[in-house]
C-alpha cells in the first residue's frame, strides 16, 4: 500500500486519522504499508505511534469479601480523619501566629470574604429567617388560641428564634452557600495547580487562602445570627397581627416581658444547646 502526495496541499488531523486506520488494516491483513510518498511530518507521527502502542486500561474490579471492603473503607476514613486533624492544626497554628503578629495576612481577601458573607448573604438569610419565624408563630397560634392564650405567642417566637432557630438556620445557610463557594473556589485552584505554585514560591496556602476566609466567617456569623433572630421575630409578629389580631404594642410588650438580652447572647455564643435551658 503506497501513496502519491506530490499534489497534496494543506492537511489536518483527519488525514493522519485516515492513514492510521490504513496502517492498522495493513497490519491486520499482513499487507505492506509504504511511507515513502508521505510528508515528513506524517511519517514522524506514524513512527511515533508505532513506537508507543496503545495500552488497554483495565477497570479495577471490586474483589474480596465484605470484611476486606469494610477494612478498606475504614482505612480511608481513618486517613481522612488524620488529614482533617492535620488541617485543623495548621489553621490553629496560623491563627496563633496571627495573634502574635508573626503572620502577614492579606486583609484585602479578608474584607472580600466579609462583604460576600454579610451583604451578599442578607437576601437568603432574610427570606429563610422570616419564613421560619412565620411558621413558628403560626404553629403556636393554632395551639394557643384554643386555650385563649394567643398573647403568649410572642414568648414562643422570641425564645425559639433567639435561642435556637436563628443560629441553626444561619449555620445551615452559611454551610451550604459559603461553604460550597469556598470548596468550589479552592478546588478550582487545586486543579489549576495554583496551590502548588504557592508552595513553590514558599507561601503557605493555609496562611494565604484559609485564614482570611475562616476569620471572615468568624466575624460575620454572630452578626448574621443576631440579624436572623430579629427578622424571625418580625415574621412572627406579622402572623400574630393577622391571625390573632394582636397589635404591635401587645406583641412587643409580651416579647420584652419574657425575653431578655441573655437569650439572644445564648443563641450567639453558647454552642451547647443543653446549657440553654
Amino acid at each position: 500500500m503506497g501513496f502519491e502526495t506530490s499534489k497534496l496541499g494543506a492537511w489536518d488531523s483527519s488525514l493522519f486519522t485516515f492513514l492510521r486506520q490504513g496502517l492498522i488494516c495493513c497490519d491486520s491483513h499482513g499487507l505492506e504499508f509504504r511511507e515513502e510518498g508521505l510528508p515528513e511530518n506524517i511519517t514522524r507521527l506514524l513512527k511515533l505511534v508505532q513506537a508507543v502502542p496503545e495500552q488497554e486500561m483495565e477497570q479495577a474490579t471490586a474483589e474480596g469479601s465484605v470484611v476486606s471492603a469494610t477494612g478498606t473503607r475504614g482505612i480511608a476514613a481513618w486517613d481522612g480523619l488524620l488529614a482533617a486533624i492535620a488541617f485543623l492544626g495548621e489553621v490553629t497554628h496560623s491563627f496563633v501566629r496571627l495573634i502574635l503578629c508573626r503572620l502577614r495576612m492579606r486583609w484585602r481577601d479578608f474584607w472580600v470574604v466579609v462583604q460576600s458573607n454579610s451583604s451578599g448573604a442578607l437576601p437568603i438569610v432574610t427570606l429563610i429567617a422570616f419564613l421560619v419565624g412565620m411558621i413558628i408563630s403560626f404553629l403556636g397560634a393554632v395551639v394557643l388560641r384554643r386555650f385563649g392564650a394567643g398573647y403568649f405567642v410572642s414568648y414562643l417566637v422570641g425564645y425559639k428564634m433567639l435561642r435556637e432557630m436563628a443560629s441553626l438556620m444561619t449555620g445551615i445557610i452559611m454551610a451550604g452557600r459559603t461553604g460550597a463557594g469556598f470548596a468550589a473556589e479552592l478546588g478550582s485552584m487545586k486543579i489549576t495547580e495554583e496551590i502548588d505554585a504557592y508552595r513553590t514560591l514558599g507561601i503557605s496556602p493555609v496562611d494565604h487562602l484559609v485564614v482570611p476566609r475562616v476569620l471572615g466567617i468568624l466575624v460575620t456569623m454572630p452578626l448574621l445570627t443576631i440579624y436572623a433572630g430579629f427578622v424571625g421575630i418580625l415574621g412572627g409578629m406579622v402572623v400574630a397581627i393577622t391571625v390573632l389580631d394582636l397589635s404591635v404594642i401587645q406583641f412587643t410588650g409580651g416579647l420584652l416581658q419574657a425575653v431578655t438580652l441573655s437569650d439572644a447572647l445564648l443563641g450567639v455564643f453558647n454552642p451547647d444547646p443543653a446549657q440553654r435551658d
